[in-house]
């Protein structure tokens, strides 16, 4: 049986990336009419999909994050810690030891 992969398909993707098209088809068609106002403006509006998008994730409307990753992320976290919590050894205090 296929694995189901969930590839974005929230309202904070979709609104994100309808913006930046909109920006993008725009832009295009400022380029082409040699309008360099407009254009720099509709650059400003491709930005603009990225930012609502990520706005919206923040409030909830974005991927839910999968458990099995959360739980591998506090692993890291606590290994990353508990390395850094010994202190290592400089090569001048390995030199002096030999």
């Amino acid at each position: 049986m296929a694995v189901h992969h969930d590839h974005g398909h929230t309202p904070a993707a979709w609104t994100g990336v309808i913006i930046s098209f909109i920006g993008f088809c725009a832009a295009g068609l400022f380029m082409v009419a040699a309008q360099p106002v407009p254009f720099w403006a509709s650059i400003g509006v491709i930005l603009l999909g990225a930012v609502v998008g990520g706005a919206m994730r923040v409030m909830g409307l974005g991927k839910k994050e999968d458990p099995q990753v959360r739980t591998a992320r506090a692993e890291a976290a606590e290994a990353v810690t508990a390395q850094s919590a010994t202190p290592a050894e400089t090569p001048a205090e390995a030199n002096a030891s030999a």
